[in-house]
């Protein structure tokens, strides 16, 4: 005796089967000769940076009277900072004035970082 098998309704032939898709070639890696400069050249810093510049009288007494590029001054200045202990003890980024930064700062008391860099710049020429 042969037993049947049951059938769904659906077909083998109802639905073709799908062709796969052809590959693709895979396009050459291409060189950038810009990236390949950059990593054999040591990046030169902005001649701007490197300028020297005439602190004020007022500015004077924290860094020296001698003429130094912006991000000396600033070096100098947060070594000064520190070194006197300056800087908020709550919010880090608010500089307490003492009474030689107080003439940088135009009188005000304490100052935030970025507003210091902006006062200092005033004190350059």
């Amino acid at each position: 005796m042969a037993v049947k098998k049951k059938t769904t309704g659906k077909t083998a032939s109802a639905k073709p089967a799908k062709k796969a898709a052809p590959a693709k070639k895979a396009a050459p890696a291409k060189k950038a000769p810009a990236a390949k400069k950059a990593a054999s050249k040591k990046r030169a810093p902005n001649p701007a940076f490197m300028k020297a510049m005439k602190p004020s009288p007022a500015l004077a007494k924290v860094v020296g009277d001698k003429g130094l590029p912006r991000t000396e001054v600033m070096k100098k200045l947060w070594a000064y900072i520190k070194k006197n202990k300056l800087q908020d003890e709550e919010n880090k980024r608010n500089i307490n004035a003492d009474a030689n930064l107080a003439a940088v700062f135009g009188g005000k008391k304490q100052v935030s970082m970025f507003e210091m860099t902006k006062l200092v710049n005033k004190h350059l020429s």
